[in-house]
């Protein structure tokens, strides 16, 4: 029952393309923490939004790496069923599906990995510290950090070994939003949201580094459906209303195999920042490397093999990215000991963000003017070289 329509049909990629359309008058969001379980030791969040004839399931956990689960059915009565039994177990393939499995028109997970530390020992040699496992962490409970009204819950943790005492006043914290309908966070980086997409926000806050000027990087990893193809995108713009000094928006996409057309997508602006109430003062340089793909490497997190199962890189693949945040000095994150990077992740077309109207006016301005003045010049030309009225008949 649990594996039954989990692979892509052409109907259902069609159906997936009018999410948008389905969402124009909002959603219905409900959050509930561990559902069908009264237990309270692992992290299962499921996040539902439901449309007028859709419903869109992301599936947030702690067992294991970080993770969500996003799935999308065509029907809005579609539900989360969960065999704890089995998702506790070492073997937890089949323990998470979705009712009736028919509805289910796509699905794809993203999973936070690991947490790299590095300094410059020189100008041309970087140390790297051992690496911090987010699978090896140990969660606070969800349950505590809920907001039914805010649509916000968090993700906090520190590692179970923690050798060096770099958490010992510090903690690891991945923050959950929901949206009912589409909008601009207040906040910065302000990105432009959608009522089929989630913000989540990367918070580092309080660990002591452990050496002069660290950086860090952050691994990220997408799993997709066998077929559909992931790929990094970036788009520049002159407007930087919303963001500013902040030029390019990064966007990692998962598009169909049959026509390319966007699946899913997770998205950030080009910046972290380095304090709670950020300004724009507070901006930290934040880099995208290249995109990998991981082969048969299976992501360490029981929530996707729970749906998924073991098949990497034949039921489906896995692809990683490193995402970097600090100058060439790191001293950026040295200083005030607090980092945060927000990204959205959703289904179907990326939002994009279109000229503001301040942007518009200059533009206007700066085009109108000149235009005026070659009218104005040109209307001056011809009246100079009008030849004078005579009032005399020509003469046969």
């Amino acid at each position: 029952m649990c594996c039954a329509g989990r692979r892509m049909a052409a109907p259902a990629l069609g159906a997936l393309l009018l999410l948008g359309a389905a969402a124009v008058g909002g959603r219905e969001v409900s959050m509930q923490y561990n559902p069908g379980w009264n237990g309270s030791s692992v992290n299962v969040l499921h996040v539902r939004a439901v449309g007028r004839s859709d419903a869109l399931h992301y599936v947030w956990s702690t067992i294991g790496a970080p993770s969500v689960l996003l799935v999308a059915t065509r029907s809005p009565d579609s539900a989360l069923s969960i065999d704890w039994g089995r998702l506790l177990s070492p073997a937890p393939t089949g323990a998470v599906w979705i009712d009736p499995p028919g509805s289910v028109v796509y699905a794809a997970a993203v999973v936070f990995t690991k947490l790299f530390e590095y300094s410059n020992a020189n100008a041309s040699e970087e140390v790297f510290y051992p690496t911090y496992d987010l699978s090896d962490f140990s969660w606070d409970s969800i349950n505590r950090t809920m907001n039914h009204t805010a649509l916000t819950a968090e993700l906090r943790g520190v590692p179970t070994s923690d050798s060096s005492g770099s958490f010992s006043n510090g903690s690891l914290a991945f923050r959950v939003t929901a949206y009912e309908s589409g909008g601009r966070d207040g906040a910065l980086p302000g990105l432009l949201h959608t009522a089929n997409s989630s913000k989540v926000e990367f918070v580092l806050a309080g660990a002591a580094p452990r050496g002069n000027g660290s950086r860090f990087v952050l691994e990220v990893a997408t799993v997709e459906e066998r077929g559909a193809a992931s790929r990094l995108r970036s788009v520049r713009s002159i407007d930087d209303e919303y963001t500013p000094t902040i030029f390019e928006t990064l966007s990692l996409v998962a598009e169909s195999p049959n026509d390319s057309s966007p699946l899913s997508f997770l998205q950030w602006k080009a910046t972290a920042y380095g304090s709670q109430h950020p300004t724009r003062g507070d901006g930290i340089r934040c880099r995208a490397g290249g995109l990998r793909a991981a082969g048969g490497t299976r992501p360490p997190s029981a929530i996707v093999r729970a749906y998924f199962g073991d098949g990497a890189g034949s039921a489906y693949s896995v692809s990683a990215i490193n995402v970097s945040f600090g100058g060439e000095d790191g001293g950026a994150y040295q200083e005030r000991r607090y980092l945060s990077w927000s990204a959205l992740l959703g289904f179907g077309l990326p939002p994009e963000d279109a000229f503001s109207p301040l942007i518009v006016s200059i533009v206007a301005a700066a085009l109108g003017a000149p235009l005026l003045l070659l009218l104005l010049g040109a209307a001056a030309l011809l009246c100079a070289r009008r030849r004078p009225y005579s009032e005399y008949e020509p003469i046969n």
